[in-house]
């Protein structure tokens, strides 16, 4: 009788071993690093023996943030976007995953292909912070994923996970914003937009309360203050593919080239200040400082800080 049970006991767990779910610990890689290959569109993990290969188009990662509650959704479909577990016969490295003729060793003794599910990604913002002014900015994009419903096809059967986390893969800005402005401000004479540019970027203010600008001094501390607007008051700033000149802001028209690369407007509220001192007989300087100004396009945004310099504007009677 004791001999039965025994080879009864050994029986089941050999049935639970080849039937039943793995233990997420044995295929669990949330804590390691996400790597990336640069000459195809696969992300991976890799842990000593083991390695997770997700196949996806780089354009599947967006860098805007997804709307709570509304992450982006793809279906794995083992042609665009692929999933995969290998086992290896030895310690695994980048080469084995990237090259295009991976070396010999080690080689893969078993292996998981994904047959279906959905590929979950949520993006936020990553951002670094200035605490000497409470300035932000965007530094990268993170994307967390998530694999939902997913069938493992193994040699032993087939293998399901409701909620499978990936981990997190991080993209750079597609473009770096240099803020590399001067204090020259320049009003255009016929519609009173006041910009400040480099050769690639402006920083413009529209529909300026004409209150702001007077060749009138200022009480010592006491500046003129207006509300940042979606209309009035309208701060905006572009970065632009090509060179830019004086000639790009104060036009009839507003210029094709050069080329918007992008665009990014003040959320109403911030408070533009102007403070005005006499400059020689007929001059006047007017120091502009922008209070509070938050930044955005589309979902993402960042913060100039408590009090960003704009710049000087001099005008004369």
């Amino acid at each position: 009788m004791k001999r039965f049970l025994g080879l009864l006991v050994c029986a089941l767990a050999f049935n639970s071993c080849d039937d039943g779910d793995l233990t997420m610990e044995k295929i669990n890689f949330e804590d390691v690093d996400t790597q990336s290959c640069t000459t195809n569109d696969i992300i991976y993990k890799l842990k000593e023996k083991e390695a997770l290969l997700l196949e996806i188009p780089k354009n599947s990662f967006v860098n805007e943030p997804t709307v709570p509650g509304t992450p982006t959704i793809i279906n794995i479909d083992n042609a665009n976007f692929r999933v995969v577990y290998r086992f290896y016969n030895g310690t695994i490295a980048s080469e084995n995953i990237c090259n295009t003729i991976p070396p010999a060793l080690p080689y893969v003794t078993d292996q998981w292909t994904a047959s279906s599910g959905k590929i979950q990604i949520i993006t936020t913002t990553v951002k670094s912070t200035n605490t000497t002014d409470n300035s932000t900015r965007i530094t990268g994009y993170n994307h967390n994923i998530v694999f939902k419903n997913i069938t493992f096809d193994k040699t032993s059967g087939t293998q399901v996970y409701t909620t499978f986390p990936f981990g997190d893969y991080t993209t750079q800005p597609t473009n770096a914003l240099p803020f590399g402005f001067e204090q020259k401000v320049v009003q255009c004479p016929s519609s009173k937009l006041l910009y400040n540019r480099t050769s690639n970027e402006g920083l413009t203010i529209e529909n300026i309360d004409p209150a702001l600008i007077v060749n009138t001094e200022t009480t010592l501390n006491k500046p003129r203050t207006a509300t940042i607007g979606s209309i009035n008051n309208r701060l905006t700033y572009r970065l632009f593919s090509g060179l830019l000149t004086d000639d790009y802001f104060c036009s009839a028209t507003v210029p094709a080239l050069p080329a918007i690369s992008e665009e990014w407007n003040a959320v109403s509220g911030g408070i533009i200040e102007v403070t005005t001192t006499k400059n020689g007989t007929t001059a006047y300087k007017h120091t502009i400082v922008l209070k509070n100004v938050v930044l955005k396009k589309g979902n993402s945004d960042f913060k100039l800080g408590d009090s960003f310099p704009y710049g000087d504007l001099t005008t004369s009677n």
